[in-house]
């Protein structure tokens, strides 16, 4: 993250708690621009210029945006940390096993995530 967001209400995001505190902290690791902390249906969000890319849905689960061949193949390849369910089949979307994923691993797909959902300029201007 460019700066240190705020949460919605105020709290500072090193004051979050919680399954989603370890989202945002290696999303500001990767220095990824215009992140915001927000909601999305009623959970903690990560957005880039106000469209979600990374929600919490239970403190076990992760929603993260994925281009759909992207997320087959890995649903295929990794079923142990990545999964769907009946309503995201056909949507660029994929459930993530939050305690199942390394560190590594889940920066690779808020990276992925952010791209998907980015303007294109600011995405292009986003190292590699």
């Amino acid at each position: 993250m460019s700066h240190r967001p705020a949460a919605h209400n105020g709290t500072p995001v090193a004051d979050l708690d919680g399954p989603f505190a370890r989202v945002v902290k290696l999303a500001e690791s990767t220095g990824l621009p215009e992140v915001s902390l927000g909601t999305s249906y009623g959970t903690p969000a990560l957005l880039v210029k106000g469209k979600s890319f990374v929600r919490l849905t239970d403190a076990e689960t992760l929603v993260v945006m994925c281009a759909l061949e992207e997320k087959e193949m890995l649903l295929e390849l990794e079923p142990a940390l990545f999964f769907e369910t009946d309503h995201y089949k056909g949507w660029p979307a994929m459930l993530v096993r939050l305690q199942a994923i390394d560190d590594a691993s889940l920066t690779q797909r808020l990276i992925a995530a952010w791209r998907e959902k980015a303007p294109r300029r600011l995405s292009a201007d986003f190292p590699a």
